[in-house]
């Protein structure tokens, strides 16, 4: 575990009474919740289909079910929450970016 703490100490504010501990914990809390934003979004990608379908978009015929319904599919609803996934991936990266300053958490250093 030193090696761990080695590298919280590179990222982290200068340790001073309940500033370290609430650090650890946020980031570890941020680390956490990026890490399961990034595997649900590698699962929701894997699963969705090509975009290319085949022979058939030669014929450039789009008149089929799919087609119309293609908006309430569940290919749409996964590009959504592919979207949503990664937006909120985004949104914490920067939120765990500006923690890292010192000023944030009242450490001058």
């Amino acid at each position: 575990m030193p090696d761990m703490m080695f590298i919280m100490n590179l990222l982290a504010p200068l340790p001073a009474d309940g500033v370290w501990t609430a650090y650890q914990i946020v980031s570890l809390v941020l680390l956490a919740l990026m890490a399961v934003c990034a595997i649900v979004s590698i699962v929701i990608i894997l699963f969705q289909p090509g975009n290319s379908t085949g022979i058939d978009a030669l014929g450039g015929s789009s008149e089929t079910f799919f087609g119309k319904n293609k908006g309430r599919s569940m290919e749409s609803k996964m590009k959504k929450w592919t979207t949503i996934s990664l937006i909120v991936l985004g949104v914490l990266a920067i939120v765990f970016f500006i923690l890292q300053f010192g000023a944030v958490w009242g450490v001058q250093g």
